[in-house]
């Protein structure tokens, strides 16, 4: 008889100077922690807590403030780091992560493995679909849930990420911005890389880079 499936469970975390939403996502007996950005030892704590494997760390882009504690939080485990294969050079380049130009030098462990558009990552009994979504970074992606999505710095509840970084691009954030309106429904809930989270509808309503200052 097949187990039934339960609900994932997902935590956050406000981590570092720029407060990211850092995430820990549980299914089963297994755990992702997704863009630990700071205070790695209170993120490796509460998955401590949560009492599982910790599979994964998956980076939804490559700047310092997502990925700072990579090297902390995987140190003792044997967890992959996973991110984009288009940001996977600004993991271990302080110059390219926006590390130095914060007056650090921050270099993060290298990817165990580069994703792309489709790839599918299997936490527990939950698969996340990975969805390239260019235009903060050249490498930034959204990881599509069951009836949930973590959007990075691509979508925020009531904003998008800045294009004018290097490697930014705003006709690119506009083409993922239409493209995820084309896949998100309303009652999935968005859990962006900064800022509270909430549903999509409600993004629909506050956002005004969804169909309004950007119409797509």
């Amino acid at each position: 008889m097949m187990e039934q499936k339960t609900a994932p469970v997902i935590e956050r975390l406000e981590v570092g100077p720029l407060q990211t939403n850092c995430y820990i996502l549980k299914s089963g007996t297994e755990l992702a922690v997704i863009d630990p950005g700071g205070d790695g030892a209170e993120i490796v704590r509460r998955v401590g807590e949560m009492e599982g494997t910790l599979k994964f760390v998956i980076n939804t882009h490559g700047h310092i403030d997502h990925i700072a504690a990579n090297g902390e939080v995987t140190a003792g485990y044997p967890a992959k780091i996973l991110v984009h294969e288009l940001d996977a050079p600004m993991l271990t380049v302080p110059d390219m992560n926006l590390s130095t130009l914060m007056e650090m030098v921050v270099s993060s462990p290298a990817p165990a493995k580069l994703l792309r558009e489709g790839d599918e990552i299997e936490i527990g009994s939950e698969r996340l679909q990975v969805l390239h979504t260019p235009g903060h970074t050249p490498g930034s992606i959204c990881l599509i849930g069951d009836n949930y999505a973590f959007t990075g710095d691509t979508l925020f509840l009531d904003s998008v990420g800045r294009v004018d970084f290097p490697g930014g691009s705003e006709r690119a954030m506009r083409e993922s911005l239409a493209r995820l309106q084309r896949i998100l429904r309303q009652e999935m809930m968005l859990y962006p890389g900064h800022g509270p989270c909430g549903t999509f509808g409600r993004a629909l309503l506050i956002n005004p880079f969804l169909g309004g200052v950007w119409t797509v």
